[in-house]
């Protein structure tokens, strides 16, 4: 009987009629499992205001037919098995169960959600005793995603506190990772709050100019140069285009250069890869070829499209199969770094999961040794991110100015790598 009165309540406020209805028996609380506190008014009010249908109304009267046949489908089975009968209300036979309010019920949910969450959530012990892998991969979700989305004015923030240098003509600020230097469609970019960084530098009556001259790749953290001025910017077009402008990228390979050092001289090429992911990718174009016998090498034409690459490398340090390797391009093409060092030399760069491998766009494989000192699992490879940062930046000086030298400090996850896999942090006094 109070089964039929439920869903005929329902029925009554589809009327508009506004039916009483009597209390909810605790074996409803199936239908309130996902109601949140904010739904207790309006349960309340569905028991004392008569109110038109809405679509919480219509939802709790689908929830209470299929509850009603619930129980009229217990109480049948109970029959023929010959067993005691139950009623939402009543217990069984001889036994009377109190009702339960709505108020009751809905803090009784609340009650046993809260409980589930807090069941739920690692304790101090419980996170101090978490595998190596799940500590390693947490930290890289956390550290990807806080970077990669951030309000510009706390961006450009930011850039100014950890600038690296200024004068009148330049700026070079630390380019954290994630963050593109232009727009790439949707999100915050570099160029975005350069007009915010100029007013926090020159003031609101300040000149408001600022253009990046070198970029770098999204993925790739350092040293990155602003002019202050369209002359600044020509001034320094023309110091790049006669490779007077160093610049020294640092970056942890899967593998050791051999040699230790040398000079990587193969122009390249944006090239299709076919297959199932149909992608772009560049790719080596080289100017020479073995001989049929392997004993010499051949010159062939170059290709029109391809374009002249030159990157001097040095190997700082190398243990358990990964390396500390300085690179400073003579070029700037198109992921010249990376596709020399994965590609000329077989050792990609860590994190770099689309040269890593040629013929598909997958996730980065590391040999064995290196995860068990990652503290990684295959599967978790895809969360590093890319292990190449602009170290250094040397501008030339003239008549009135000195050489400006400008090094940027290793971000976080860079020195964690050095560390978990050993390799020497070298002192600027070492190197060449």
């Amino acid at each position: 009987m109070d089964t039929l009165l439920l869903l005929g309540y329902c029925e009554g406020r589809r009327g508009g009629t506004g039916r009483h209805v009597p209390q909810v028996s605790l074996e409803a609380e199936i239908i309130l499992e996902d109601q949140q506190e904010e739904t207790e008014k309006e349960i309340l009010s569905l028991y004392h205001t008569p109110a038109l249908l809405s679509p919480t109304v219509s939802a709790l009267g689908v929830a209470l037919q299929g509850q009603c046949l619930y129980w009229q489908q217990q109480q049948q089975q109970q029959q023929t098995d010959g067993g005691p009968r139950a009623s939402p209300i009543l217990g069984t036979e001889g036994e009377h169960r109190t009702p339960l309010k709505a108020i009751d019920l809905a803090r009784k949910i609340r009650q046993e959600k809260r409980q589930e969450r807090k069941d739920a959530r690692p304790t101090a012990a419980a996170t101090a005793a978490a595998s190596p892998q799940e500590k390693t991969v947490s930290e890289l979700k956390q550290f990807t995603q806080q970077l990669q989305h951030v309000h510009p004015n706390v961006l450009a923030k930011h850039l100014h506190k950890t600038m690296l240098f200024h004068n009148k003509d330049v700026v070079v600020i630390n380019k954290p990772y994630g963050v593109p230097v232009q727009d790439g469609g949707g999100g915050t970019c570099i160029s975005s709050v350069l007009p915010i960084l100029a007013k926090m530098m020159d003031g609101a009556k300040g000149p408001t100019e600022l253009q990046p001259c070198l970029g770098l790749e999204k993925e790739v953290t350092g040293a990155l140069l602003l002019a202050r001025s369209q002359e600044a910017v020509d001034h320094i077009v023309y110091l790049h285009r006669h490779n007077q402008i160093q610049r020294k990228y640092w970056a942890i390979t899967v593998g050791v250069p051999v040699p230790s050092e040398g000079v990587i001289d193969i122009p390249l090429l944006e090239q299709e890869v076919a297959g199932k992911q149909h992608h772009f990718k560049m790719g080596l174009s080289p100017i020479f070829r073995l001989n049929a016998t392997g004993e010499g090498l051949s010159r062939v034409r170059a290709h029109r499209q391809a374009s002249s690459a030159v990157t001097k490398y040095q190997v700082l340090d190398s243990r358990a199969g990964c390396s500390l390797v300085e690179l400073q391009p003579l070029t700037g093409v198109k992921h010249q770094i990376r596709v020399h060092l994965a590609s000329a030399l077989g050792c990609p760069v860590i994190g770099d999961h689309k040269y890593s491998c040629w013929s598909k766009l997958a996730p980065q494989k590391l040999p064995e040794n290196v995860l068990g000192k990652l503290g990684l699992e295959k599967s978790k490879t895809r969360h590093l991110p890319l292990h190449l940062h602009g170290r250094q930046m040397i501008l030339p000086g003239n008549g009135s100015q000195p050489e400006i030298i400008v090094s940027c400090p290793m971000p976080k996850h860079f020195t964690k790598m050095l560390g978990r896999l050993g390799l020497v942090f070298p002192d600027e006094k070492d190197l060449k």
